[in-house]
């Protein structure tokens, strides 16, 4: 297994380089500590599998993931973070990543996971699964019906939270207040049932807002 490791904390990404290359049929081809060195990387020295940190000087991790599974699809990514929340893990899920894992987990953890996504199988802890079945469980039918609730004005709110835009960036946009737009998205949640913009964010991909 030829392994690009993605991360900006030096003694971090040594420490975790020399305990992979320590380990039988892994090799570890490059050290990036960018988002520019990753996808220099990743097309010269083509591995089979990129741990990927999320947050890197010159931008996220996403960045780069998007970049290199655009030009290398069979490149599988598996990003290894600090962060645990909904927000980045369907994030990195949502981009192609075969794997989310929290920095936290020991190194017999993570050899375990890297050898199952080698056999095909994605890298996810329980307890992640247990969140990614229960977003999944969220898009019932009923939703499909409550968008049909939602005024013009909270589904151009909803179309710019797609894109990923701030309450600021959207007050601005459509010309009122952010107060205004605290209150359509609190309006949003409340007819559509759900509790945070992620869920937002994917309903509205899923139907096509």
């Amino acid at each position: 297994m030829k392994i690009l490791l993605v991360d900006d904390h030096v003694i971090f990404r040594e420490g975790v380089a020399g305990l992979l290359q320590s380990q039988p049929g892994i090799k570890v081809v490059g050290i990036a500590s960018t988002v520019s060195q990753a996808i220099e990387l990743a097309q010269t020295e083509k591995p089979g599998l990129i741990l990927m940190d999320f947050i890197l000087p010159d931008g996220s991790g996403l960045d780069a993931a998007r970049v290199i599974l655009a030009q290398q699809p069979g490149i599988k990514i598996v990003f290894l973070s600090v962060h645990e929340d909904d927000e980045h893990l369907f994030s990195a899920l949502r981009c192609g990543a075969v794997g989310y894992l929290p920095k936290r987990i020991s190194f017999q953890e993570l050899i375990a996971f890297l050898r199952d996504v080698e056999k095909g199988e994605a890298a996810l802890t329980r307890r992640m699964v247990t969140r990614v079945l229960k977003q999944f469980s969220n898009f019932e039918p009923h939703h499909s019906a409550r968008l049909n609730k939602l005024t013009t004005r909270e589904i151009d709110v909803l179309k710019a939270l797609k894109s990923g835009m701030s309450n600021k960036r959207i007050a601005a946009n459509l010309g009122i207040t952010e107060k205004t737009v605290k209150a359509h998205i609190g309006n949003i949640f409340k007819k559509l049932g759900i509790d945070n913009r992620l869920e937002a964010v994917d309903l509205a991909r899923k139907y096509d807002i």
